[in-house]
């Protein structure tokens, strides 16, 4: 009992110093990370980065200076960090052949919030999904669909598909088609449609609406009606200007083609 307290003090006297500075240097690196991470998201709040990258880029700074914390009161313990260094590295190989797919996402990810192909509020259609971005995480994007519905993508294949952004360019073309009969004026038709456009007051002025004559198809003779909309009023538009177009040329008396069935019946 005796030999045992006696190797309990000398681990005691020997050990005592050390982990006193270990836990010295653990809180005062705690206290210090928080501090740099504060710092550098005001610096990235002054110069305007993307609230997303911000995030992003705070955590990855803490946990970067977490792990060097964490080797350094490693190191204050006694244990090599060689060998250490060494353990870290093939945990991290096989984590990384392990999540391969996960690790692709991440970088898409990184990607995605440094080239800022869209952002955050944006009509965008990639990856067979059209709808209004929501959230913009680390390994996916969150779309909201027309429907309401929230359709999650993976960072890696967004970044390395098409995307098509409706909105970064501020406005957006309807593009409508309709269909009279060939005994309508042309001129009378295209006075009646552009009525229609110009009387709707979320139909934008410049660029100015357009319409002209698109084909003379088999019964119809086609009309491509092209307005300008801001972003959020585009489907208030399309459906309100092919009920109004309906209504009008009616009023007007021009016909609007369908096809016709016939029932031939067999004389025997």
């Amino acid at each position: 009992m005796e030999q045992y307290v006696e190797k309990f003090k000398e681990l005691l006297i020997n050990y005592a110093p050390k982990v006193v500075t270990a836990l010295a240097i653990l809180i005062i690196g705690l206290f210090m990370i928080k501090l740099v991470v504060k710092a550098a998201k005001k610096i990235m709040q002054k110069q305007k980065i993307d609230i997303t990258l911000q995030k992003f880029l705070s955590d990855l700074l803490s946990w970067t200076l977490k792990i060097l914390l964490f080797v350094t009161v490693v190191s204050k313990l006694g244990v090599a960090t060689t060998s250490f260094a060494a353990i870290i590295g093939a945990a991290g190989l096989a984590i990384g052949l392990a999540l391969q797919g996960s690790l692709s996402n991440f970088a898409g990810g990184t990607l995605i919030m440094i080239f800022k192909p869209f952002k955050v509020g944006d009509l965008i259609e990639a990856q067979g999904v059209k709808g209004v971005v929501k959230e913009i995480q680390i390994f996916t994007t969150h779309v909201n669909t027309p429907g309401n519905k929230l359709a999650i993508i993976p960072n890696g294949s967004l970044s390395n598909g098409n995307i098509i952004n409706h909105t970064a360019e501020g406005k957006l073309r309807v593009d409508l088609t309709f269909g009279v009969s060939y005994d309508a004026d042309i001129k009378q038709t295209k006075e009646i449609l552009m009525s229609v456009l110009t009387s709707n007051p979320k139909v934008l002025k410049e660029p100015a609406p357009t319409v002209n004559v698109a084909e003379l198809a088999e019964s119809s003779v086609n009309y491509a009606v092209r307005p300008w909309v801001d972003v959020a009023d585009y489907w208030d538009v399309y459906f309100s200007t092919t009920e109004n177009v309906k209504i009008a040329l009616d009023k007007a008396g021009i016909e609007i083609p369908y096809p016709h069935s016939v029932e031939i019946q067999k004389q025997g």
